[in-house]
This record gives C-alpha cells, sequence and structure tokens, in this order.
C-alpha cells in the first residue's frame, strides 16, 4: 500500500456537486493499494498514520503524532499512486490491485483509523472527486508498507 500523507489545516472532497467529506486540520491521505497488498499492508499503514510525528510540540519539534493532537483525517482513494511511467507517454497501472481487494483494503485502513476515536471522513471510491486541501507547512510525506 502507497499513502501520500499532507498535513493540512482544511481540507474538502467533492463529488459532483457533493460535499462528501470535509476536515479542519488534520491529515488527508491519499491512499493506493497494490496487486500484491493483503490485511497486514492495511494494519501496517494506518498504525503508521496514526503514530507518524508530523505535529509540532511546544518547541516546534515533529514529535506529536494525529492521536497526540486529536486532529482530523480524510482519506481519498486514489490508485493512481501505482503509475508506472518509465516507458512511454502513458502510464501504465498494471502493478495497482483490482478494484474489489482496493475497495475492500482502503475501507479497511479507514475502519482501523476510525476505530483510534478520531474522526476520519472518506472521498467516494472509484469515483470522479475533486479534492481541495491548504497544505500546512507544507508537509508532505510518502509512506510505502513494502518499503
Amino acid at each position: 500500500m502507497r499513502a501520500l500523507l499532507q498535513r493540512v489545516t482544511r481540507a474538502s472532497v467533492t463529488v459532483g456537486e457533493e460535499t462528501i467529506g470535509s476536515i479542519g486540520p488534520g491529515l488527508v491521505v491519499f491512499l493506493g493499494v497494490g496487486a500484491g497488498d493483503t490485511e497486514a499492508d492495511a494494519c501496517l499503514l494506518a498504525d503508521k498514520l496514526l503514530h507518524l510525528r508530523i505535529f509540532a510540540d511546544d518547541a516546534g519539534k515533529f514529535n506529536r503524532s494525529a492521536l497526540d493532537t486529536r486532529v482530523d483525517i480524510l482519506v481519498v482513494s486514489q490508485f493512481t499512486l501505482y503509475a508506472d511511467a518509465r516507458k512511454g507517454r502513458r502510464p501504465s497501472f498494471t502493478e495497482a490491485a483490482p478494484p474489489a481487494l482496493a475497495e475492500s483494503l482502503y475501507n479497511r485502513v479507514v475502519e482501523l483509523l476510525r476505530a483510534s476515536g478520531l474522526t476520519v471522513e472518506t472521498g467516494r471510491f472509484a469515483a470522479h472527486m475533486r479534492v481541495e486541501l491548504v497544505n500546512d507547512g507544507p508537509v508532505t510525506i510518502w509512506l510505502d508498507s513494502r518499503a
């Protein structure tokens, strides 16, 4: 599994004209599921997202996690994190999981994040979405459960 994580002051996701998820300060997680991913990858990534220390303490150091700061999380499915653009001019997505597996593991990550007690909003799996966010810092971090 891959996640592109951004610390934000606010974010929202819209499908058509409907805002389906919106958060204040917290994290936006663009989440991609790979063809070989399993429940173990979902658990590992959810744990990392909850405990990664990317929020400042009183001294301005990255010493606090999403759990420590009780921030909101917006999770948006994004199979394009598995794009392979090394050859040609059109990316290949053969490393992305089939939709049924991807949706199941995406939902498992969301479930694990919600179990922490934090507010977790989502996009809509396989929908065309518009995501608006204000990156805070900016802080953008790449996570890969296989790395």
